[in-house]
């Protein structure tokens, strides 16, 4: 059996290595990079070793008939079309991203919607990708995906196994990561079926997989790292009441910060599933063990 890691930057995630934590800001900066810089020296701050962004085309990701339709928005009402470009941030807001994750010794990469956009990231040379639950039908863009030869996380949401088994087999096993995930937002605790993760991990022995989070709570990704999720992904912002269609399932920083401190905790918990007489057991086995072997 190959063993389970690929390696991300200086970090390798797979079984036997700290579950790799990214903090997704997808579109939670609402087109500010000053809020978008916010949130990365956040996740840094709470001990996450990545943040992802969303990059889309709108033209190519928007259904056309959906263009036109108005909406309210924090900069008043607008098109479709119009929103979508303005929260879309474009080659000078990335730079800074890049410049200032390279300054915080923080990864950042994105979730490529289109072939465009994945052109567009791959100039800013990221050591991983992704693509999102609602791109795992795309062949075109996963080949387009495979063809870069970096690590790539596909996501599994509104997925049947059938399409999940049609993208694994798109990809380069060497490079591939699978995260199961439940597209709802906010999911309910019901419908995130977590022994998913053991049965992929059981279909797919030479992959890392993962759980990506889209709850309302922080229980269900402990659980997920104790079912043995390699690297997990929940959204992130700096105030879940902001404006946004993500706020609702993400995680303030302070959440984010008890969120990766209990995932430590729980890893040091684990252990290797061999038994053993610890040291600190010695005495009080000495003190209350009357019949011993």
């Amino acid at each position: 059996m190959n063993k389970r890691e690929i390696k991300v930057g200086n970090r390798y995630i797979g079984d036997g290595h700290p579950c790799f934590v990214i903090g997704e800001i997808g579109i939670n900066h609402n087109g500010s990079i000053d809020i978008a810089k916010k949130i990365i020296k956040g996740a840094k701050s709470a001990g996450c070793d990545a943040v992802k962004f969303q990059k889309r085309t709108p033209e190519i990701c928007t259904p056309k008939d959906q263009w036109y339709i108005e909406r309210d928005t924090p900069w008043g009402r607008m098109t479709y079309i119009d929103y979508r470009h303005k929260v879309e941030f474009g080659k000078d807001e990335y730079s800074e991203i890049d410049r200032y994750c390279k300054e915080l010794d923080i990864i950042w990469f994105a979730s490529c919607w289109d072939e465009e956009a994945n052109e567009f990231i791959k100039q800013f040379n990221p050591p991983l990708y992704k693509t999102s639950s609602a791109s795992l039908t795309d062949i075109k863009l996963l080949k387009k995906h495979n063809e870069l030869d970096k690590p790539v996380i596909i996501s599994t949401g509104m997925s049947t196994m059938a399409e999940i088994e049609k993208g694994v087999e798109t990809i380069e096993k060497k490079n591939l990561l699978v995260a199961h995930s439940t597209s709802a937002y906010p999911a309910k605790n019901e419908e995130l079926n977590l022994k998913m993760i053991l049965t992929l991990k059981k279909k797919y022995p030479e992959i890392p997989i993962g759980y990506s989070g889209h709850e309302v709570g922080l229980a269900p990704t402990w659980a997920a790292v104790s079912l043995g999720a390699c690297f997990v992904e929940r959204h992130i912002t700096l105030d879940r009441a902001m404006w946004g269609t993500d706020q609702a399932a993400s995680v303030e920083i302070g959440g984010l910060q008890r969120l990766i401190s209990n995932i430590r905790d729980i890893e040091a918990s684990l252990g290797d599933g061999v038994k053993r007489v610890y040291d600190s057991e010695i005495p009080v086995m000495k003190k209350l063990r009357r019949v011993r072997n």
